[in-house]
């Protein structure tokens, strides 16, 4: 499904005086799309095989605008391969391609977006250059000699989570155990010196009494 914009984008300000709808691109699109790639020096056959990556932005009359692609991997997007058939538009496209990867990025319940894109759009949407942190996370299937990386973290990784939550309950549960046997053991502990005391105070009174049996005289008359 797309979406029009009319007049200013309130997320950043841009200025148009026409309508645009953002789409899904459909193999239909890989002609126009084929023209702006080639115009950018970018792997059209590889890029055509994957155009429903793509997110496209046409005009009022239907005519092609620009695009830009996600890529998924790893429970992560790149944003990538960014082109139009007028860069004057680009300012005012950005915007809308954006909200739209945005969206798509969240619906697939991705944990991170990638991008290596130049323009300076991208740092002033909330992307930011990834540290060396934050590199370690970056899909094997997009890892090289590139740089200038730039990522948004949209959501913190639920099975990491997960796991963290599970391994410090098995930590507790191992504590509880422990204590249980500390327990446990002081308890026992605790009885053997009562019996311990018991078999003393026992020793001591049949000695008592025996000392008496043998000695009557000692009974006070």
């Amino acid at each position: 499904m797309g979406f029009e914009s009319r007049g200013r984008n309130p997320r950043f300000g841009g200025v148009s005086t026409s309508n645009y709808r953002v789409r899904r691109a459909t193999l239909d699109d890989i002609g126009q799309l084929t023209v702006f790639w080639e115009a950018m020096q970018y792997p059209t056959q590889d890029l055509a095989r994957r155009v429903t990556e793509f997110q496209v932005a046409e005009g009022a009359d239907g005519k092609l605008l620009g695009g830009a692609g996600l890529q998924i991997a790893e429970r992560q997007g790149l944003v990538h391969s960014e082109a139009f058939g007028d860069f004057a538009l680009a300012e005012q496209l950005r915007p809308l391609l954006w909200d739209r990867l945005h969206a798509v990025a969240t619906n697939h319940g991705l944990l991170r977006i990638w991008t290596q894109e130049q323009a300076p759009f991208w740092s002033h949407c909330g992307l930011v250059k990834a540290d060396a942190e934050a590199l370690q996370k970056l899909p094997v299937l997009w890892r090289g000699p590139s740089s200038g990386w730039l990522t948004l973290k949209l959501r913190d990784d639920v099975e990491m989570v997960m796991s963290l939550d599970k391994e410090f309950a098995l930590f507790m549960q191992s504590e509880k155990q422990r204590t249980e046997r500390v327990f446990h053991q002081a308890r026992m502990l605790k009885t053997i010196v009562t019996l311990i005391a018991v078999a003393a105070l026992i020793a001591v009174a049949a000695w008592g009494v025996s000392v008496f049996l043998r000695n009557p005289h000692l009974l006070p008359r």
